[in-house]
């Protein structure tokens, strides 16, 4: 007796990204799924006729967008540049999705709520974007949900992974460079492994019924960024010294939310997907950068 399996297609756009190598190595597991990955050369979101002749000939069963300009300083001064990947490049995709009755899952972040009220934040909170990054990406998020139903938005916040550029990395270079390092303490949320933001996104996927709408993820547990450095520090095995320090002796262009938890009670009951603590899921992270 044959036992066929149907395979799930699937397209992920912003594959040079952490996320979107993250969902490649976590893709290796499911053996249901076939992924496409479209990096920005095969794909340039941010052009509507490109996009539909890319989507011609072919068929998904899911389109997940990692793809975004995260450049929170320069986002400020690149106004322009960042709506245009952020919300219309998102509305594209949301529109074309939507003409073929393809559920779309779309990645964004705690930056669109103002971070000033200390309790996780709820999918349901008002959002208070207070910089340019934040404000494109709530954009996005409402131009997906305007045009297409079946559409999936996953918040998520300090991502980090063994890819791409990002804190854990820098701490590790910065480790081997300086003597002593000062890292602010006032900010407070939880730092999340993109291995485990791409397995989320995947066991979605498998389900056989969705629920669209909005959902955050992000590693549980919480601390600053200070603390999230000594954490690097003694599972790297560093011997550096950590100084904490206010956020206001390092002033950045766009201001940052100073509290980033998000509520995930919502994605574990929905989806039923895993959600590690924090330090967990950086210890493992670290053997494949140390």
């Amino acid at each position: 007796m044959a036992f066929f399996i149907s395979m799930k297609k699937i397209l992920i756009i912003g594959a040079n990204g952490q996320l979107g190598q993250s969902v490649l190595e976590q893709s290796k597991n499911y053996k249901e799924i076939e992924c496409v990955f479209a990096t920005q050369d095969q794909l340039d979101i941010t052009n509507l006729e490109l996009i539909k002749t890319y989507f011609e000939d072919k068929n998904f069963d899911f389109v997940v967008n990692c793809a975004a300009y995260t450049a929170v300083d320069k986002a400020e001064d690149d106004q322009e540049k960042a709506f245009l990947v952020n919300a219309k490049a998102v509305e594209y995709l949301a529109k074309i999705t939507a003409e073929k009755n393809i559920p779309f899952i779309h990645v964004s972040t705690d930056y669109v709520f103002d971070g000033t009220e200390a309790k996780p934040r709820l999918e349901t909170d008002q959002t208070n974007p207070i910089g340019v990054y934040g404000e494109t990406k709530l954009q996005g998020e409402e131009f997906a949900l305007n045009n297409n139903p079946k559409t999936i938005i996953l918040r998520t916040a300090w991502v980090y992974s063994r890819f791409a550029n990002n804190f854990v990395k820098t701490m590790l270079r910065l480790f081997n460079e300086k003597d002593s390092l000062s890292v602010v303490s006032d900010q407070i949320g939880s730092p999340t492994n993109a291995l485990d933001l791409a397995k989320a996104i995947l066991d979605i996927i498998s389900k056989d019924e969705l629920t669209f709408g909005i959902f955050n993820y992000s590693n549980e547990g919480e601390c600053s960024w200070f603390e999230f450095a000594q954490k690097i520090k003694e599972f790297s095995g560093s011997s550096i010294e950590i100084n904490p320090v206010d956020s206001s002796a390092y002033p950045t262009k766009a201001k940052r939310p100073a509290y980033s938890l998000l509520d995930k009670t919502k994605i574990k009951e929905t989806y039923q997907v895993d959600v590690p603590n924090w330090e967990e899921s950086l210890k493992q992270e670290l053997k494949h950068l140390v």
